[in-house]
């Protein structure tokens, strides 16, 4: 897999955020999507593209404001879970863009 140039890189950073605690059965709603600038690693950090994301079961009880096993999820945070991605720029000795 090839990785893609520094110019290639998209300036927007999509993500998915929580927008309001259901009563009930998680909607469309519920959660909002959003364009934020594309931030630039810092030292030591490097910038991965999500190329899958799991969405899971447990991902229900932490969007309820209460905290359970793991902290919640709060409203207008950014929604968590397992991924895999691709290095896109590193700026860290431990990755390689790839």
């Amino acid at each position: 897999m090839s990785a893609p140039t520094s110019s290639a890189l998209p300036s927007v950073n999509r993500q998915f955020r929580l927008a309001a605690v259901p009563s009930g059965m998680p909607t469309e709603s519920t959660f909002q999507i959003m364009d934020a600038p594309m931030p630039a690693p810092a030292d030591g950090e490097a910038l991965v593209k999500t190329l899958y994301w799991s969405v899971d079961p447990y991902m229900r009880g932490r969007i309820t404001g209460v905290k359970t096993y793991a902290d919640p999820v709060l409203v207008g945070e950014l929604m968590v879970g397992g991924t895999v991605g691709q290095v896109v720029e590193s700026k860290s000795p431990a990755l390689k863009t790839g």
